[in-house]
């Protein structure tokens, strides 16, 4: 199957917003629609889809302190499949809901550490905890860790 996609007639608007913020991208009705970038004065930024003046469908956000998050955005919040890195070194790989880790996903901390299973509102629910070397340490049913002997 052979996918082509054509921009016909679609021109970039900018919108500066009191609080400083600059918007770069398609808009409908006076407010992001479609592709589009904002940028904030704290350096953060976001590039992707937008949705009556919402992140929404995919994109990128690079926040001010150097974390970034690449994946779904539903309603202005991280939502369906992504990546997070964040400053401390930890990482995330899975699915969000509402701005939190929700569903499957793994988790891997600065050290190596890594829980790796399904999340419930941001906290582990069902899955397993491992050492940098990949050695199980615990386990983690309904969201009680459980240490393994």
């Amino acid at each position: 199957m052979l996918l082509l996609v054509f921009s016909v007639g679609v021109e970039a608007e900018t919108i500066n917003y009191s609080g400083g913020g600059i918007y770069v991208g398609q808009v409908s009705n006076g407010t992001p629609n479609g592709q589009g970038s904002m940028t904030w004065t704290d350096g953060a930024k976001y590039v992707g889809d937008w949705k009556d003046g919402e992140t929404h469908g995919q994109g990128t956000f690079t926040d001010g302190g150097g974390g970034k998050y690449v994946g779904g955005w539903k309603d202005g919040k991280m939502h369906g499949e992504g990546a997070s890195a964040y400053p401390d070194g930890r990482n995330y790989v899975g699915e969000f809901r509402d701005d939190a880790f929700h569903g499957q996903g793994r988790l891997t901390l600065a050290d190596g550490a890594k829980y790796v299973g399904e999340f419930k509102g941001g906290q582990p629910w069902q899955g397993t905890l491992y050492d940098k070397l990949g050695n199980v340490t615990e386990s983690v049913v309904e969201g009680v860790r459980k240490a393994v002997n």
